[in-house]
């Protein structure tokens, strides 16, 4: 029987499409399983290989809970706003809409015919209308909500108690004390700017040299109106929701490292002939008295009042070089350490000595309050930074065990082990925690700050407020109107959503407004009294349609609501979420943010979204270099006895592994696979490579393997001279359970390649036998079906089956087949292994040593030779020492 596959796979497709198999319907009274595939952006290159990998593993899960009898929610859409498109607009006019169309087209194609059993009648794609009036309906929920510190909870705007005090100030100083609550606010922003692309670049996509990464051109630090959202707020919630969720603890890690909590004081520090405090955060309030000089960040709002007349061309200079690096070439990897003096001195205050202020750009202004206090004894980066400037040091924690503690304490080395404190009290102030251990030390200084009032204990996070708005013109429009008067407003509810104009040009203006303020008849607005306004013209982050697109699929046609509740509380939370580690932080911290929030408002039933995480690893490909690790791209490239070597230059050269990409020709198209080997091969081929979380090659002889194996099962399993009627074979049928139970397991747990071992092992079996029975044949059919869809349809329907096998009941394990009554022991002479033998494992020992050597296959072991010991562990060994 001959497996012919391109008739068989599209002929199923077309069953699936036509009767609609896999849609998903909302039965209650079934037990339910959201299975979420991490949607695409649909690009112009399509998919290559790497991309169905995660897809078909959770397809697998998906077609093998159904057979379990749950009610499976599997969908598929596509994260579909990005640059791309834009910058393709600005190069050939081409509407954006037109081109993610077409590509979204193309990844739809391919999608189904990988026979992947999505629910279609329930795919997304975040361009459309239909779908942004709910990101805008829910940008309009951040704005009208503040996070209530006592109850650690978002609540709405309108529950904001207003103090008395602020009150009595008027209506504007209402308007702004309701601002500054506001989860969404707009404000003055420092960001990345791009000139060549005319737009802010987030700070992920910023190089360590300063430039863009898409464009190579160098970014500069700018100041815009922007849209930003109080994330920081929700930081303790989102580091102690990671405790319950199934999740790889890298990623949590990693998600731990980004919120970046710690403990510590904030301390206001006087400024000497200024009637203004500098403040700073500190983990170690209790090292004041070996702050000997202060940082200030480069933007740090008080430069220009700090910096002396004398120190200001000096400190403007140091400024604008700053602008030009990124966050990281300023963070501790900086290996030198640069900073300029402002010509002014704060009081310390646990000593009242007076210490230089510098500007320096190791200070950021996202994490603490863009202003520390340095303590050079005892910290490695101040330590740097006072010898290259020549600032005092002051050692106050005792380096007694230390070699070179003489060194330490005269400031020539630092300390950054504990120590009892030494130099650490005062007779002005009265402070004195000389001798103290460190928790001593940390709540004697904390106390006291707070008891002069000038400092408090306080719990920090690195985690900054969400730049939420991009000069793009390809992305959601925010639903805001700014009004002459300086008041702002949002779209009513009803005249959602608010669509994006026409246009003719998508380039951004010089002034960095997105090709939005170009659209005069859209931009321009007048209410009913005259009044004139202007659309924001910033649009939202690609992140915007992504945050939350796992709440739409379940109810995906709803025009009058986001969702049905009923519907959201049987579906959520989503129970398996797999996709690539790239998403471990930034995707998945937004996604549960926007969660919570909607949570606390009583929009979703759960506080988290993903239950289950699980990363797939990367597919990569076979990639070749010079002995100069110079990349030739795969076209240029040809094998000779196993070697290869240029084809224009005649170099040999080493073959290597890498990610699949255009420049090195190595991508490899799974149409091209499906139209030489099948869907069914590539399937099995992608799940058969290795772990499904670990970077693997792809190969294509590993691609004909699998189909070599398909065919093999086709050509028995079809062949109905091998499907007989009768008992089963007692070998086959206790080898098929063990099958069945083996994929069950491997399937749960998401170790697919052993699964199909399982499969290739009883199917060289069955054809080692020769015939199966028809039941036989048949549960093989469906063990089978997550794996091979297609091949399994087509087997089903040979065996007199007119429906579909997707919701037949999975196998039912007969475990009095996989008791065991026997063993199979290897039987060892002097220690070497020398054949197997079957015996009962009820039989006696003194029975099992006859029935051993009395088989001839010891006889040419035992050939002139004495039996000396008889060695027998039940279930493991036989050995027999002989001489």
């Amino acid at each position: 029987m001959e497996y012919k596959f391109a008739e068989i796979e599209p002929k199923w497709q077309k069953y699936w499409e036509e009767n609609k198999t896999f849609k998903t319907n909302d039965d209650y009274s079934k037990p339910k399983y959201y299975i979420l595939d991490m949607f695409p952006y649909p690009s112009g290159a399509g998919l290559h290989v790497g991309h169905p990998e995660g897809y078909t593993a959770t397809d697998i899960l998906s077609r093998y809970k159904r057979m379990k009898g749950f009610n499976v929610l599997h969908p598929m859409g596509y994260d579909a706003f990005g640059l791309p498109a834009e910058q393709y607009a600005m190069q050939t006019g081409t509407h954006p809409a037109i081109t993610t169309q077409k590509n979204c087209d193309n990844f739809r194609r391919q999608i189904k015919a990988i026979g992947l059993s999505y629910d279609w009648d329930r795919e997304i794609n975040t361009t459309d209308p239909k779908y942004f009036k709910w990101t805008q309906w829910i940008f309009k929920k951040l704005y009208d909500t503040y996070f209530d510190e006592e109850q650690q909870k978002g609540r709405p705007i309108s529950e904001l108690v207003i103090p008395e005090a602020v009150k009595a100030e008027g209506e504007e100083a209402v308007k702004a004390y309701i601002g500054e609550k506001r989860l969404a606010y707009y404000d003055n922003a420092q960001v990345w700017w791009c000139n060549s692309c005319k737009t802010v670049c987030a700070n992920e996509e910023v190089l360590t040299d300063g430039s863009h990464e898409k464009c190579g051109n160098t970014v500069i630090r700018k100041n815009l109106k922007q849209w930003l959202l109080r994330i920081p707020h929700y930081g303790e919630r989102l580091l102690n929701g990671l405790e319950n969720l199934d999740w790889p603890e890298g990623v949590k890690d990693m998600q731990r490292n980004w919120i970046g909590k710690s403990t510590g004081a904030e301390v206001d520090f006087a400024i000497d002939g200024l009637d203004k405090n500098l403040r700073v955060y500190t983990t170690r309030p209790d090292t004041l008295f070996g702050a000997t000089y202060m940082v200030i960040a480069p933007e740090h709002e008080l430069v220009d009042e700090i910096v002396t007349e004398d120190k200001k061309d000096a400190v403007e200079a140091y400024i604008k070089a700053a602008a030009l690096k990124s966050d990281l070439d300023r963070t501790d990897l900086a290996k030198e350490k640069t900073g300029v003096f402002t010509g002014r001195y704060a009081v310390n205050p646990v000593n009242k000595q007076l210490i230089p202020i510098w500007v320096a750009d190791y200070v950021l202004m996202g994490y603490g309050t863009g202003a520390i206090m340095a303590v050079p004894a005892h910290d490695t980066r101040d330590f740097e930074f006072a010898k290259e400037f020549d600032i005092h040091i002051n050692c106050i924690l005792d380096p007694k065990d230390a070699e070179n503690r003489e060194e330490i304490l005269a400031g020539d080395a630092c300390w950054t082990e504990d120590g009892a404190y030494i130099n650490s009290s005062s007779e002005e102030t009265g402070l004195d925690i000389n001798g103290l251990n460190k928790a001593a030390g940390i709540q004697k200084v904390v106390e006291w700050l707070e008891g002069k009032g000038i400092g408090k204990a306080t719990t920090n996070f690195k985690l900054r407020d969400w730049l939420f708005s991009r000069q793009r013109y390809w992305g959601e429009p925010f639903p805001v109107i700014h009004w002459e008067d300086g008041e702002v407003t949002l779209v009513e509810d009803e005249n959602l959503p608010l669509e994006l104009p026409n246009l003719e040009e998508y380039t951004p203006s010089e002034s960095g407004e997105s090709p939005l303020a170009n659209a005069e008849d859209w931009l321009m607005v007048t209410d009913k009294n005259g009044r004139k306004g202007r659309r924001e013209t910033n649009t939202m982050p690609q992140w915007a349609g992504s945050c939350w697109y796992y709440l739409r699929y379940i109810d995906p046609n709803n025009e009058d609501s986001i969702f049905d509740v009923k519907k959201e509380q049987y579906w959520m939370p989503v129970d398996l979420y797999v996709g690539g580690a790239e998403h471990a932080v930034l995707h998945l911290l937004y996604s549960r943010f926007w969660h919570k929030v909607l949570f606390d408002l009583g929009v979703v039933s759960t506080d988290e979204p993903f239950q289950k995480l699980f990363n797939q690893g990367m597919i990569l490909a076979f990639a070749y270099e010079t002995a100069t690790g110079a990349k030739v791209a795969s076209d240029l490239v040809e094998e000779k006895d196993g070697k290869y070597f240029h084809t224009e230059t005649g170099e040999e050269l080493r073959q290597i592994v890498a990610k699949m990409s255009k420049s090195l020709k190595n991508v490899v198209n799974p149409d091209d696979v499906i139209a030489h080997y099948g869907a069914d091969s590539l399937r099995l081929y992608e799940m058969f490579m290795g772990p499904l979380d670990e970077r693997k090659p792809w190969a294509e002889n590993g691609v004909k393997g699998v189909f070599n194996f398909l065919a093999r099962v086709y050509r028995f399993f079809a062949d109905p001279a091998k499907i007989v009627d009768g008992e089963e074979d007692k070998e086959v049928a206790k080898l098929l359970h063990q099958t069945i139970q083996k994929v069950e397991h491997d399937i749960e747990n998401l170790k697919f390649n052993t699964g199909i071992s399982a499969l290739m092992v009883f199917n060289n079996m069955a054809i080692k036998k020769g015939k199966v029975t028809k039941q036989t044949a048949e549960t093989f059919a469906k063990i089978l079906a997550p794996y091979a869809p297609h091949m399994a349809e087509e087997l089903w329907s040979m065996y007199g089956n007119a429906k579909t096998l997707a919701y037949e009941a999975w196998p039912q394990v007969d475990q009095s087949l996989l008791t065991e009554d026997s063993h199979e022991y290897p039987v060892s002479f002097n220690g070497k292994m020398r054949f197997k033998i079957e015996l009962p494992l009820d039989m006696p020992k003194d029975e099992i040593e006859k029935t051993v050597l009395a088989d001839e296959r010891a006889a040419k072991w035992m050939e002139g030779k004495t039996v000396r010991k008889f060695i027998f562990v039940p279930k493991k060994i036989i050995n027999i020492a002989v001489g």
